[in-house]
């Protein structure tokens, strides 16, 4: 086992009604508040008018960015940037999915000093210091409420990137899985797919540390177990709350404690198509993960075996490897590129900007061979 240092700065609260408390939590966060928010679903269910109800008792003057998207542009995040130096914000308020949330982080990073978020990015400028976050989640997916990474894209230089900095730790965030009820069946099984990759991730790091390894199992039977319920009963409160928690334990730091890191290799390959067809996030990984495994199973053979034999009861690589393609096929997640009317001939495309990309894992490297044959198997 690696050595590591636990620390998560995240102050999470979790439960029905619990954004009531934004008004006690926030009063010593300043007088100015950016709302930043998506296309406008928050507005449809009463979201937003509850949380601008929240910032209004606070005290708040309340400026508003809407209109990230699900797969988030640098170039909104430019605008909310320039929207809250023109205006002296003090703190960040995000409030919806993955998208929003990341984008979010790097506004509250970009705004005190003025940085240019694609060079902060790009690791080419080094913040020292960010704004408060606020996050209230609307989507159970990609944990990013609870820790210190973002990932937007820049359709000009065709590029799908993360970053990571402790100082984009939101300061709060708020879980309510009531918030997550009108979240439509596709975009709840992409969700579920998403928790499934970022504990497969975390697996397939480099590092020896069982006890993490036992978390990624519980959490993928978790999710096989309430997934499939949850899709027939959208209304099922307790079901949103298993799926809400395991999104933030799945990229909270506890499945990576004791490794060098996690792999991210399916999602270096995910990033590019969702980059090319603005396919949603989690359909992209489950897409991808069969693939993979099945190009890398010779090298990953006692990972699969023992990952088999403890999530599905299985004896087999072949066995393993078509259990999660069942798993992620009843969660209503698609297996191949084919199910997202990507054709045997766009594959060149995909190849060639993976190839330009670098795309690669951190423990599983993939040279131009590996990156060819894995998208031929999807």
């Amino acid at each position: 086992m690696e050595n590591f240092t636990v620390n998560n700065p995240t102050r999470l609260v979790f439960g029905k009604g619990v954004c009531d408390q934004i008004p006690s939590h926030i009063k010593n966060y300043g007088e100015k508040a950016l709302l930043v928010y998506g296309k406008g679903s928050i507005k449809n269910n009463g979201i937003y008018n509850e949380i601008k109800q929240q910032l209004e008792n606070a005290g708040k003057i309340i400026f508003e960015f809407e209109g990230i998207k699900s797969n988030p542009l640098v170039s909104d995040v430019e605008n909310a940037i320039a929207l809250g130096i023109k205006n002296s914000v003090d703190f960040v308020i995000a409030v919806g999915g993955g998208s929003v949330i990341d984008s979010a982080k790097i506004i509250a990073l970009c705004i005190p000093e003025n940085h240019n978020p694609w060079q902060v990015m790009k690791f080419k400028a080094k913040p020292t210091k960010a704004l408060p976050l606020i996050t209230v989640l609307t989507l159970a997916a990609t944990g990013t409420e609870m820790n210190q990474f973002s990932v937007l894209q820049n359709p000009i230089t065709k590029e799908k990137v993360g970053f990571g900095s402790p100082l984009i730790y939101p300061t709060i965030s708020y879980c309510d899985p009531s918030f997550t009820l009108s979240v439509s069946k596709d975009y709840t099984s992409y969700g579920i797919a998403d928790i499934i990759a970022h504990s497969l991730e975390a697996y397939f790091g480099d590092g020896d540390a069982v006890l993490s390894d036992r978390f990624v199992v519980s959490i993928i039977r978790e999710m096989a177990e309430a997934g499939p319920k949850l899709l027939n009963n959208l209304n099922n409160y307790l079901l949103r709350s298993r799926v809400l928690w395991a999104s933030t334990c799945a990229l909270n730091g506890l499945t990576f404690y004791g490794r060098k890191s996690g792999d991210w290799g399916v999602h270096d390959i995910g990033h590019v198509i969702s980059l090319l067809y603005d396919t949603p996030h989690g359909a992209s990984l489950s897409i991808v993960f069969p693939a993979w495994m099945k190009y890398n199973s010779e090298k990953l053979n006692a990972k699969l075996l023992w990952l088999g034999q403890e999530v599905f009861y299985v004896k087999t690589i072949e066995e393993t490897i078509t259990s999660f393609e069942n798993l992620f096929t009843e969660l209503n997640s698609p297996t191949r590129l084919s199910q997202i009317g990507i054709s045997d001939s766009m594959k060149k495309e995909i190849t060639d900007l993976l190839i330009k990309n670098n795309a690669t894992g951190m423990t599983v490297k993939l040279d131009n061979n590996a990156l060819e044959e894995i998208v031929k198997l999807m």
